[in-house]
């Protein structure tokens, strides 16, 4: 940078010429670089805007999908889940069904066997009496006597 404050020596009719004019090249130099620097900063302004700006678009752009894709991912977890009551509360019909119609097989098979022993039972007694009367009827059977053989060689002879 140039100095802050120049001092000029003075001459006959104002100040020495050349020292002004090095002095106002220099400054004229200064403007130059200044200027081509300020130009530089403007267009890295200029390009770190464009930036900003695609960065913020970008950065909308991935909000407004992420968003999208929340919505979606919460969508499918409420269907799964719904899906997956339904299928819970068909299976709980469904195994209640089989439960009720096992129970009534069982009910129905205990009211067979039930059936089936008393049946047994008075059936078993009846033979029971059966085979006591006919042990009886055996025991009264009275085989009649037989005549002595003798008596059927005897007549078996005489003629």
């Amino acid at each position: 940078m140039a100095k802050i404050k120049p001092e000029f020596r003075m001459m006959k009719n104002g100040y020495d010429r050349f020292a002004v004019d090095d002095a106002i090249e220099e400054y004229a130099t200064e403007i130059e670089t200044l200027e081509s620097k300020l130009a530089l900063y403007e267009k890295e302004i200029q390009d770190l805007s464009e930036q900003l700006n695609s960065v913020r678009n970008r950065y909308q752009v991935i909000v407004s999908e992420l968003s999208i894709k929340e919505k979606a991912a919460d969508d499918i977890a409420r269907l799964a889940l719904k899906e997956a009551n339904i299928i819970i509360d068909s299976a709980q019909s469904n195994a209640d069904s089989i439960v009720r119609e096992a129970l009534s097989t069982a009910r129905i098979i205990l009211s067979d066997l039930s059936r089936i022993s008393i049946d047994a039972s008075v059936m078993k007694d009846e033979m029971h009496e059966q085979l006591t009367q006919l042990i009886q009827a055996i025991d009264d059977f009275e085989i009649p006597k037989l005549p002595e053989v003798e008596w059927i060689k005897d007549f078996e002879f005489k003629k």
